[in-house]
Protein backbone atom coordinates (compact mmCIF):
# COMPACT_ATOMS: atom_id res chain seq x y z
CA UNK A 1 0.00 0.00 0.00
CA UNK A 2 1.29 3.45 -0.92
CA UNK A 3 1.72 5.88 1.88
CA UNK A 4 -1.12 8.36 2.15
CA UNK A 5 -0.19 11.95 2.90
CA UNK A 6 -2.32 14.71 4.40
CA UNK A 7 -1.79 18.45 4.59
CA UNK A 8 -4.06 21.34 5.60
CA UNK A 9 -4.58 24.85 4.25
CA UNK A 10 -5.72 27.75 6.42
CA UNK A 11 -6.15 31.47 5.93
CA UNK A 12 -8.70 34.26 6.06
CA UNK A 13 -11.69 34.43 3.70
CA UNK A 14 -10.77 35.39 0.14
CA UNK A 15 -7.06 34.74 0.68
CA UNK A 16 -7.00 32.22 -2.19
CA UNK A 17 -7.13 28.91 -0.28
CA UNK A 18 -9.70 27.25 -2.53
CA UNK A 19 -8.00 28.47 -5.73
CA UNK A 20 -4.66 27.13 -4.47
CA UNK A 21 -6.15 23.75 -3.45
CA UNK A 22 -7.79 23.41 -6.90
CA UNK A 23 -4.47 24.14 -8.64
CA UNK A 24 -2.55 21.72 -6.42
CA UNK A 25 -5.21 18.97 -6.73
CA UNK A 26 -5.23 19.22 -10.55
CA UNK A 27 -1.43 19.04 -10.71
CA UNK A 28 -1.28 16.05 -8.35
CA UNK A 29 -3.96 14.25 -10.40
CA UNK A 30 -2.87 15.09 -13.95
CA UNK A 31 0.91 15.49 -13.69
CA UNK A 32 1.85 13.36 -10.68
CA UNK A 33 -0.85 10.71 -11.32
CA UNK A 34 -1.95 10.74 -7.67
CA UNK A 35 -5.39 10.01 -6.23
CA UNK A 36 -6.52 13.12 -4.35
CA UNK A 37 -9.14 13.52 -1.63
CA UNK A 38 -10.30 16.93 -0.40
CA UNK A 39 -12.03 17.89 2.85
CA UNK A 40 -13.42 21.41 3.18
CA UNK A 41 -14.47 22.76 6.54
CA UNK A 42 -17.61 24.89 6.38
CA UNK A 43 -17.57 26.55 9.82
CA UNK A 44 -20.57 28.79 9.11
CA UNK A 45 -22.58 25.95 7.53
CA UNK A 46 -23.01 27.95 4.29
CA UNK A 47 -22.43 25.21 1.71
CA UNK A 48 -25.57 24.02 -0.08
CA UNK A 49 -25.55 20.65 -1.81
CA UNK A 50 -29.00 19.15 -1.74
CA UNK A 51 -31.96 21.24 -2.85
CA UNK A 52 -35.23 21.38 -0.93
CA UNK A 53 -37.87 19.16 -2.50
CA UNK A 54 -35.36 16.71 -4.02
CA UNK A 55 -35.09 13.15 -2.68
CA UNK A 56 -31.57 13.68 -1.33
CA UNK A 57 -32.88 16.62 0.70
CA UNK A 58 -35.90 14.68 1.97
CA UNK A 59 -33.72 11.73 3.02
CA UNK A 60 -31.12 13.97 4.65
CA UNK A 61 -33.84 16.01 6.36
CA UNK A 62 -34.91 12.91 8.33
CA UNK A 63 -31.63 13.14 10.26
CA UNK A 64 -30.36 9.85 8.77
CA UNK A 65 -26.87 9.33 7.38
CA UNK A 66 -27.46 9.26 3.60
CA UNK A 67 -25.42 8.02 0.64
CA UNK A 68 -26.68 8.81 -2.86
CA UNK A 69 -25.01 6.77 -5.57
CA UNK A 70 -25.28 7.10 -9.34
CA UNK A 71 -23.22 5.83 -12.29
CA UNK A 72 -20.97 8.91 -12.05
CA UNK A 73 -20.73 9.81 -8.38
CA UNK A 74 -21.41 8.92 -4.79
CA UNK A 75 -22.43 11.64 -2.36
CA UNK A 76 -22.45 11.22 1.39
CA UNK A 77 -24.63 13.40 3.65
CA UNK A 78 -24.05 13.15 7.36
CA UNK A 79 -25.94 14.86 10.18
CA UNK A 80 -23.00 14.52 12.56
CA UNK A 81 -19.67 16.24 12.82
CA UNK A 82 -16.97 13.65 12.05
CA UNK A 83 -13.45 13.29 13.40
CA UNK A 84 -10.65 13.30 10.82
CA UNK A 85 -9.97 9.56 11.09
CA UNK A 86 -13.68 8.80 10.47
CA UNK A 87 -13.66 11.00 7.37
CA UNK A 88 -10.44 9.42 6.10
CA UNK A 89 -12.02 5.97 6.38
CA UNK A 90 -14.88 7.15 4.15
CA UNK A 91 -12.43 8.00 1.37
CA UNK A 92 -10.58 4.67 1.58
CA UNK A 93 -8.37 5.11 -1.51
CA UNK A 94 -6.22 8.23 -1.97
CA UNK A 95 -2.57 9.26 -2.12
CA UNK A 96 -2.91 12.89 -1.05
CA UNK A 97 -5.51 14.42 1.27
CA UNK A 98 -5.92 18.20 1.06
CA UNK A 99 -7.87 19.76 3.94
CA UNK A 100 -9.21 23.30 3.81
CA UNK A 101 -9.72 24.82 7.24
CA UNK A 102 -10.05 22.87 10.50
CA UNK A 103 -7.07 24.65 12.03
CA UNK A 104 -7.09 22.55 15.18
CA UNK A 105 -6.36 19.31 13.31
CA UNK A 106 -2.88 17.95 13.96
CA UNK A 107 -1.77 18.24 10.33
CA UNK A 108 1.11 20.13 8.71
CA UNK A 109 -0.45 23.40 7.66
CA UNK A 110 0.11 25.89 4.87
CA UNK A 111 -1.38 29.31 5.64
CA UNK A 112 -2.42 31.39 2.64
CA UNK A 113 -2.23 35.18 2.84
CA UNK A 114 -2.44 38.05 0.38
CA UNK A 115 -2.20 41.79 1.14
CA UNK A 116 -1.57 41.30 4.86
CA UNK A 117 -0.69 38.59 7.39
CA UNK A 118 -2.64 37.96 10.58
CA UNK A 119 -0.10 37.08 13.31
CA UNK A 120 -2.81 35.06 15.13
CA UNK A 121 -2.24 32.31 12.54
CA UNK A 122 1.46 31.84 13.39
CA UNK A 123 0.84 29.13 16.04
CA UNK A 124 -1.08 27.07 13.45
CA UNK A 125 1.24 27.38 10.45
CA UNK A 126 4.18 25.32 9.26
CA UNK A 127 4.45 27.18 5.97
CA UNK A 128 3.30 30.55 4.68
CA UNK A 129 2.14 30.75 1.06
CA UNK A 130 1.99 34.31 -0.18
CA UNK A 131 2.68 36.51 -3.19
CA UNK A 132 4.37 39.86 -3.69
CA UNK A 133 1.32 41.72 -2.33
CA UNK A 134 2.97 41.25 1.09
CA UNK A 135 6.24 42.78 2.26
CA UNK A 136 7.59 39.95 4.42
CA UNK A 137 10.14 42.29 6.01
CA UNK A 138 7.38 44.16 7.81
CA UNK A 139 6.43 41.03 9.78
CA UNK A 140 8.23 39.08 12.50
CA UNK A 141 7.73 35.63 10.96
CA UNK A 142 8.84 32.82 13.29
CA UNK A 143 12.02 31.04 12.14
CA UNK A 144 10.38 27.60 11.90
CA UNK A 145 7.89 28.71 9.22
CA UNK A 146 8.76 27.95 5.59
CA UNK A 147 7.95 30.69 3.06
CA UNK A 148 6.34 29.45 -0.17
CA UNK A 149 5.46 31.24 -3.39
CA UNK A 150 1.67 31.23 -3.66
CA UNK A 151 1.99 31.31 -7.46
CA UNK A 152 4.36 28.34 -7.70
CA UNK A 153 2.37 25.10 -7.56
CA UNK A 154 5.61 23.10 -7.86
CA UNK A 155 7.10 24.92 -4.86
CA UNK A 156 4.04 24.06 -2.80
CA UNK A 157 3.79 20.47 -4.07
CA UNK A 158 7.41 19.74 -3.16
CA UNK A 159 6.80 21.18 0.32
CA UNK A 160 3.74 18.93 0.67
CA UNK A 161 5.62 15.82 -0.46
CA UNK A 162 8.38 16.59 2.05
CA UNK A 163 6.25 17.71 5.03
CA UNK A 164 2.79 16.13 4.80
CA UNK A 165 1.72 13.75 7.55
CA UNK A 166 1.25 10.07 6.82
CA UNK A 167 -2.35 9.09 7.63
Amino acid sequence: MNKRLAVAFTGPSNSGKTTLILKIARKFIHEHKKEVAIIKHDPKDKARFDVEGKDSYKFSDTGAEVIITSPNRTTYFSQRQKELDEIIRLFDKFDILLVEGLKNLPLPRICVFRDSIDNDYFPYMNALATDNSIDLNSYEIPQNIDILDLNSSEDIISWILKNAKEV
